[in-house]
Formats: C-alpha cells, sequence, structure tokens
C-alpha cells in the first residue's frame, strides 16, 4: 500500500499501542534495525512497565510506525522511533515525534532526551528541527554495527 500524498489527520491516527499491534510493530521493528527488539519484549514494555508509554501511527488500519519512551519523574526518554520502510519519506517520523511530544506532555513532563546514532542524518535533522540539541555522546552506546550515540535533549518540551 503506497501513501498517495501526505496524510491528513483523518488518514493517519496517531493513538496508544495495544497488545493486537505487536505483529505489524515486529515487522516494521525488524525491516528497521539491526539487532531488533523481541515480540516479548514489546510485550513487557506494554504489560509491565509502568514508565513505558508507547505509540502507534495507523494508516487505513495498518500499523506503519510506532514510538516510545519512558516517563521518569518529569522526563520523557524515548526508546525507540521506526516508520516501515515503504512508508518512509512522508513525514511520518515526524507524525510520530510530534505525537511522543504531546502524550509526555499530557503526563506531565516536562524535557524529553534521546539517543540517536552518529551516522543517522535524517533523524537528527528531524530532532533539531523539533527542538532538540545535541548534548552529549555515548561511545559505542550501539553494537551492532558498532557505533556512538548523540545524546539529544529538549528541554523545555
Amino acid at each position: 500500500m503506497a501513501l498517495p500524498n501526505q496524510p491528513n489527520e483523518s488518514e493517519a491516527l496517531v493513538r496508544d499501542m495495544y497488545l493486537s499491534d505487536l505483529d505489524a510493530v515486529v515487522g516494521i521493528e525488524r525491516a528497521s534495525f539491526p539487532t531488533p527488539w523481541s515480540r516479548a519484549s514489546f510485550q513487557s514494555e506494554l504489560m509491565e512497565n509502568n514508565f513505558a508509554a508507547y505509540l502507534v501511527l495507523d494508516f487505513h488500519g495498518r500499523v506503519v510506525a510506532y514510538g516510545g519512551m519512558w516517563l521518569i519523574l518529569d522526563e520523557a526518554h524515548v526508546t525507540n522511533v521506526a516508520v516501515h520502510p515503504d512508508f518512509r519519506g512522508y513525514h511520518l517520523g515526524e507524525r510520530m515525534m510530534v505525537g511522543l511530544m504531546g502524550k509526555a506532555q499530557a503526563l506531565n513532563a516536562v524535557r524529553m532526551t534521546l539517543e540517536v546514532r552518529r551516522s543517522n542524518l535524517v533523524a537528527q535533522s528531524l530532532y533539531q528541527k523539533l527542538g532538540f540539541s545535541q548534548l552529549g555522546v555515548r561511545r559505542g552506546y550501539y553494537s551492532d554495527p558498532r557505533e556512538d550515540a548523540f545524546i539529544m535533549w529538549k528541554d523545555p518540551l
């Protein structure tokens, strides 16, 4: 299924992630990352982690993107964001991040942080567009392949 144009609000809905979304989420995860999270990891996040909040982007009944975060005190820590490869280039990653930021604010977070691969210039550009600043480096943070992560913050959210 291809997107005809930039989806409008009625076509692409950011909503809470449910267990019934996990097949689609795991498929996006596997298509997006060399070391993907398992279904059990996502299930644990949804069912057992009281600090976790996960959203999906639903396009005409199909989950095409997801994002998650942990809320610790007044900080939101983004854990992951991914868009299905067939749906990249339509600003859905931005839509997902805006959804996460809104959810974080609704849950009383006042700042947000995330790590991003040094080589992921597209994501870095998006985060900068959304007001994040690079404030540190985690050496060797990613293991497959081994790579540093930039630590980015948006404060205030």
